[in-house]
Parts: C-alpha cells; sequence; structure tokens
C-alpha cells in the first residue's frame, strides 16, 4: 500500500512518481508530463490513446497549447462557462508537451480542469499532470481507493489523514465522482469537432460569438 501524507504525495509525484486522486469524472492516476511513459507502461495502454493534460486553471494549461490571440480568446470564453467541468478540449499542442504524453505525435493535446476542489488543490500544488482512469486498458475505470491501491500498488494515494487535512484547508466535504465521462470536443480552426458527448453540452460555435 502506498498511502503517503500531502507533503509526500505532492513532493514525489512532482519528482516524478505516479500518483492517484478523485476527479469530478472517474478517479486518475497521474504523472508529470515528462513521466507519462510510466502511464502506458502500467495501463498496458496502446500509443494511439493519448493522455489528457489536467491543470488547476486554463492559464496554467495554456503554454502547452498554440493558438492566434482570437483562437485562445475563443478557447477562454469556453472555458470560463464550463471550467472547471467534465470538458475536456483538444487543442493544438506546443513544444512543451513531451513526447511521452502523445507518442503518435498528433499535434494535438487534450486539456482539462476538473469539478473536483481536492483534484484542483492538488494540481495547483504539482503543476499539471498527464492522466487517465485508473485501470488496466479495456477493464472499467476503478472508483475504490483499495480497488486502485490493489491493482496498482506502487501508485501513491492519499491517507485518510491526508483528505481530511485537505477538506478542513477546502472547509468543504469532499464531493464523490460522478462516473460520467467528460465531453471530448477538438479545435479545428473555425469551430469544435465533438468527439464524445458526455456531460456538458457544447456546441460546434461555442465560443465564437
Amino acid at each position: 500500500m502506498a498511502q503517503v501524507s500531502l507533503e509526500a504525495w505532492v513532493g514525489r509525484v512532482r519528482s516524478g512518481e505516479l500518483g492517484s486522486f478523485p476527479t469530478d469524472t472517474v478517479p486518475a492516476l497521474a504523472a508529470r508530463p515528462d513521466r507519462a511513459g510510466q502511464i502506458y507502461t502500467l495501463k498496458q495502454r496502446s500509443p494511439d490513446k493519448p493522455l489528457i493534460l489536467m491543470g488547476a486553471s486554463l492559464r496554467s494549461l495554456l503554454p502547452y497549447t498554440v493558438g492566434v490571440p482570437r483562437e485562445i480568446a475563443i478557447w477562454q470564453r469556453v472555458a470560463d462557462r464550463h471550467w472547471p467541468g467534465q470538458l475536456t478540449l483538444v487543442l493544438p499542442a506546443s513544444d512543451r508537451v513531451p513526447p511521452a504524453m502523445n507518442p503518435l505525435q498528433t499535434g494535438t493535446i487534450g486539456i482539462r480542469v476538473p469539478a473536483h476542489p481536492l483534484a484542483v488543490y492538488l494540481l495547483e500544488r504539482t503543476g499539471p499532470l498527464a492522466t487517465t482512469s485508473a485501470n488496466r486498458s479495456g477493464q472499467p475505470p476503478l472508483e475504490a481507493i483499495a480497488d486502485i491501491e490493489g491493482q496498482f500498488p506502487q501508485v501513491l494515494t492519499l491517507t485518510p489523514a491526508a483528505l481530511d487535512q485537505i477538506a478542513a484547508d477546502l472547509d468543504q466535504p469532499l464531493p464523490a465522482p460522478s462516473g460520467q465521462p467528460s465531453t471530448v470536443a477538438r479545435w479545428t480552426g473555425q469551430g469544435w469537432d465533438i468527439i464524445r458527448t458526455g456531460a456538458v453540452a457544447l456546441t460546434a460555435t461555442a465560443g465564437l460569438a
């Protein structure tokens, strides 16, 4: 079992170890972007499935994207309306995105700010992290901490005391994940291509007006 304190979790994930934390959809496996290859190995994940970069804010994620001012203004309007939330935006990737995050080098990066206070709390302290659901590829996402620890004993999770500490700092209870997938929308240069419909309703012209 790899339950650790808040300070240890943040420090060790920032140093390159794998961690897990709850989100508004399902619990995530997470790693520093340049150490994302560990996730592919651990999950036995196909390289044609890019990871999602989660951050605490659009501002923290924008350096991993590239766009002209008009495009960035559109992305900002969509983020202002739907983030934090269950919406993944697939945007043109900057050269800051490590190859390990997208082995096939598609030139894009999926980004998201989760609507879960604990996830944002951790991401504020680690910076953006490469993420995916906590499960072996092809199997259902694991939702219980005990199940994640059982299948991935090397992955860092937070102790109950650490979770209580965060809840006290936030002065609110920590919600359970919804289990619903996020909506995935890819920027085409002119509008949005809705790749997957999930909890957030987004139109092809969102943010353009």
